[in-house]
């Protein structure tokens, strides 16, 4: 893994003179028979910005970035690969593209600008963009052309697995050998799991550039709750692209065998849509869970055997977990303490800013733990915000979900109330 401070050149932008050409709009007829679209923002500039909207589709925050990076002298494309292909925008819509039509779409798009090619991305297009690349590879296609790819948020996993289950990777993610440039906003469940997904890239030669954005979510920049400080770091976002293609242009180029196994498209849906407190299907041993409170208590979940317990992983930036808290409360109120107990652990935000929290947000009486590292998050296999455990009496793990839910419903609460009963 390499940083920032590796082969990082930063630079004057007001150096810049070029002046971006009105936006055009054109497409690339492919050997498939295929047809692929695209928004052209250009510029006088030796590179072009290939920028494939995530599985969330356009956003209106996509014209500003290309004409912010063709104001800079970096011809922008943006490609709707969805309208391309008549495609619903979906997660699932992302493995129907072919990998050889965007590997020659690339090839094309070089060959008629003569640019130097930075494929950008977000989300789960991002494993199209390494499939792509591996069949490039595999069929000397656009190689020379192709230094390295941007990945902002990127989705590597299949799918978000239920509470306490290993994740998948998507098999792609360890079968690439490509430069890549990763971007992870702090405020991610994504971010816990840096330590498997870029051993993972690495494991079959990839180079890999990672850059923690903290203080923002995934999606920080089209993200319609978005807070003042995740539209303030928006408008840095060109900037953070144009200093990750500096990296990527400047790094050494070698070799690079491909991986020649072609990986099956998998498509498999999540289990846990219905959001919905479930029995649990991980172990049902839970991991140590020892951490202070938020009124510097240490706790221990062993001590606590002999209640029923609901342990919910949470974050004060996280939507659906402020909405669920008040009703967590009504649920600790309806069953008290003696028989039933609330562990909100916290994921690694400071004490000020929860503090802050629960005096202006949401009020809540039960213990309030504290994540630091997110050792906990890890050891529990956290993979979605907010993720909650039910144990019973006996300290088993009985009931688990990801997602919100009403805490004081009566299916939530009748399950409370049978292992109140046992």
């Amino acid at each position: 893994m390499r940083t920032l401070c590796q082969f990082l050149t930063f630079f004057l932008l007001s150096s810049f003179c070029f002046i971006a050409q009105a936006e055009t709009t054109a497409s690339i007829a492919l050997s498939s028979g295929n047809e692929i679209s695209y928004r052209s923002f250009p510029a006088k500039g030796k590179q072009l910005v290939l920028w494939f909207y995530s599985e969330a589709g356009p956003q209106t925050f996509d014209k500003q970035i290309a004409t912010n990076l063709a104001q800079r002298g970096y011809e922008t494309w943006l490609i709707d690969l969805f309208d391309s292909y008549f495609l619903p925008v979906s997660l699932s819509s992302m493995d129907k593209i072919p990998p050889a039509d965007i590997s020659e779409f690339i090839k094309h798009a070089a060959k008629q600008t003569g640019k130097q090619i930075f494929p950008v991305t977000t989300g789960r297009s991002a494993i199209a963009l390494l499939r792509a690349k591996q069949h490039g590879q595999i069929n000397k296609v656009a190689e020379d052309i192709l230094p390295g790819m941007i990945l902002i948020s990127p989705k590597f996993y299949l799918q978000t697995p239920d509470p306490g289950t290993e994740a998948t990777l998507m098999p792609i993610v360890s079968h690439s050998n490509s430069l890549l440039f990763v971007m992870q906003p702090a405020k991610s469940p994504w971010y816990w799991k840096l330590d498997q997904t870029i051993p993972a890239l690495e494991q079959n030669g990839s180079d890999v550039f990672i850059q923690r954005i903290a203080g923002v979510r995934d999606r920080f920049y089209f993200r319609p709750d978005a807070d003042s400080y995740e539209k303030k770091l928006s408008q840095k976002l060109p900037n953070y692209i144009v200093r990750a293609i500096s990296a990527l242009s400047t790094f050494p180029t070698r070799q690079r065998q491909p991986v020649k196994q072609i990986i099956p498209v998998k498509d498999k849906k999540s289990s846990r849509k219905d959001k919905k407190l479930s029995p649990h299907r991980g172990n049902p041993k839970p991991e140590a869970l020892r951490l202070n409170t938020l009124s510097k208590k240490p706790l221990d979940l062993q001590q606590l055997k002999g209640k029923v317990i609901l342990v919910n992983f949470w974050a004060s930036w996280c939507p659906p977990c402020v909405h669920e808290m008040p009703s967590m409360q009504r649920l600790q109120d309806r069953f008290g303490n003696n028989d039933f107990v609330i562990l909100g652990v916290n994921m690694a935000e400071d004490e000020q800013t929860i503090h802050q929290f629960l005096k202006t947000k949401v009020a809540v009486s039960f213990p309030i733990l504290l994540d630091k590292d997110g050792n906990a998050l890890k050891r529990w296999q956290v993979f979605a915000f907010p993720t909650s455990y039910v144990i019973d009496k006996k300290g088993k793990i009985r009931f688990s979900l990801f997602g919100s839910i009403e805490w004081d419903k009566a299916h939530p609460v009748s399950i409370i109330q049978q292992l109140i009963n046992e």
